[in-house]
Order: C-alpha cells, then sequence, then structure tokens
C-alpha cells in the first residue's frame, strides 16, 4: 500500500459573489439539462466570465413546486456582472428550456438582484406579477405554457479558489482518486466544481516565462512529462497529476469540502502526495490548511 504524503501547506482562497438559485422542471432530466446549460463555460475566472456549477439535486419535496429540480451556484467578482451573468444565463439557457421554473436559495442577504422583473420584460407586456408558492413571481407567456421565475435572488459573499492537487503514479490512479474527491465535494452542500467534471487536467501559473501577452499558462512544475527539463515539484515516482479547483458559499464549506475530499483521495492505491497551489498571501484572504492545525 502506497504511503500518502499530505503536504503541510495550504490553498489560497479569495472572495467573490454568488447568487444560488434552483431550477426545476418537469423531469429530473429536464431540470438536468437546463442547469448544464446554465452553468456552462463557466470554468475559471481567467478565461470565462463567471465560475458556475451543479450544487445538488433537490427532490420533489424539497421545491416550492413539488417537481424534480437542481440547485446551482454562479460565481463573479463584481455584483454588476454578477447581475448580467444571472440575466444572460438563465435568459439563454432557461428560459429557452422546456418546463422550466426558477426560484431563489438565498433568504438572508444584504443585496439582491430583481432578475425575474428584468427577464419579465421577454414577454413584450403580456407579462404580469403574481403570488404563488408564497413567493412574488413573475408569469412569461411562452410557447410552452408560462414561465415563473421568482422576482428577487438574493448575492452573498462567497469564498472561490479552493484547490487540491492529486499526484499519483500512474494517470489512471490520479484520475480515480480526483473522480473520488470530486465525488465527497459533491455530497456538500453549498459547493461547487466548476471545472468538466470536476477535474481540472491543465493547472496553470498566473503569466507566463516566455510569452508577455499570456495572463495564464502550463504549471510546468507539476507536469509529468517535463519533469527532466524543469525544477519539477513531482516526486520522481509520480507520472499521473490531477487538481481539483472548488468553490462554496461559505468558509465552513470549503473547508468541508478540503477535508473530506481529502478523506476520499487517501483511499485511492498509487496516491503519492496531495498538495495544494497557493500565491503567498497575495492572491485572497482565506488560507485552507491540508492539515488540521
Amino acid at each position: 500500500m502506497t504511503k500518502t504524503i499530505v503536504d503541510d501547506t495550504y490553498a489560497e482562497a479569495f472572495s467573490t459573489k454568488a447568487a444560488h438559485l434552483l431550477i426545476t422542471a418537469q423531469t429530473k432530466e429536464l431540470a438536468h439539462i437546463a442547469a448544464v446549460e446554465a452553468t456552462g463555460y463557466a470554468t475559471s475566472f481567467i478565461g470565462c466570465s463567471a465560475e458556475a456549477g451543479i450544487d445538488r439535486f433537490m427532490s420533489e419535496d424539497e421545491t416550492p413546486d413539488n417537481r424534480p429540480g437542481y440547485s446551482i451556484i454562479i460565481c463573479q467578482n463584481k455584483t454588476k456582472q454578477l447581475e448580467d451573468e444571472l440575466l444572460n444565463r438563465i435568459g439563454q439557457c432557461v428560459l429557452t428550456a422546456p418546463t422550466t421554473a426558477v426560484f431563489n436559495l438565498i433568504d438572508d442577504s444584504d443585496k439582491t438582484t430583481n432578475l425575474g422583473f428584468k427577464l419579465s420584460f421577454f414577454a413584450d407586456g403580456y407579462q404580469s406579477k403574481d403570488e404563488l408558492y408564497n413567493k412574488d413571481i413573475y408569469r412569461i407567456p411562452v410557447m410552452s405554457g408560462d414561465f415563473i421565475i421568482e422576482e428577487s435572488f438574493g448575492i452573498v459573499e462567497a469564498v472561490a479558489g479552493g484547490n487540491l492537487f492529486i499526484m499519483a503514479k500512474t494517470q489512471d490512479a490520479a484520475l480515480r482518486a480526483a473522480q473520488k474527491a470530486v465525488e465527497a465535494i459533491g455530497n456538500v452542500e453549498g459547493t461547487i466544481t466548476p471545472f468538466p467534471g470536476g477535474i481540472v487536467a491543465s493547472g496553470s501559473k498566473v503569466g507566463s516565462n516566455k510569452y508577455d501577452f499570456m495572463d495564464a499558462t502550463t504549471n510546468e512544475k507539476y507536469c509529468p512529462t517535463l519533469k527532466d527539463k524543469v525544477e519539477t515539484q513531482l516526486p520522481d515516482d509520480v507520472e499521473g497529476v490531477y487538481e481539483i479547483v472548488f468553490d462554496a458559499l461559505t468558509f465552513d464549506a470549503i473547508k468541508q469540502a478540503t477535508s473530506d475530499a481529502i478523506d476520499a483521495i487517501m483511499e485511492v492505491e498509487d496516491v503519492v502526495k496531495i498538495s495544494a497551489g497557493n500565491y503567498g498571501g497575495n492572491l485572497g484572504k482565506y488560507k485552507i490548511n491540508l492539515i488540521d492545525e
């Protein structure tokens, strides 16, 4: 059994703004399709206009309209840009999806955005405000009936940039460990893993060693195929590396996700080392220690 080393370091996370929404539909499949579309192209602030992902499935007895749904989290570092993201993503990806409705999941917040009111103008004057499920909602007539959306959505301070590096003897072992980590994080309510399948295959560093026009480039010190060409950070027996990046609505959630992910990774044979990325405190105010103090 390989002895896995947990690096005595920390992941450096930073503040962001977040909205927490519920998308329901006639079936679980239709709700999932809409949730996936609404959180697309949102892996990293480095190149995307938001970071977003599916939080969890919500069963019929948990939702206002007693239909299956998925909660999603959308993050942006500035409130105005987050409001724009919500309008664009819900308008283009959920309003257009069959049988969907959208509800706010943040009731206690200092900041709200009247997303439902803004989106209601799509109805070209035929929209109506109503009270439904003890919520203020808008009805937007569409070809399939009425699209239901809550009037206002909360915006809260959230935490982005939780991360783990998984180093294993083989790429297959690293991948299995990464999948276990994503599953564990997914069980922590209020967290998302925005990259494809929750896994980052192309971990990056800020800037470039060679090209001044690049904002981010490959993290060569963690590339197994470059071990004999650079000052590597990889142990000799490591041939597979994946990074997990995750955001959360609260610091407690991101700490719990980190701990649960490490426990899950430790169960996989041939994982050599678990580490994390930080920038000496220059990126953000949150330090998530991999080893409890």
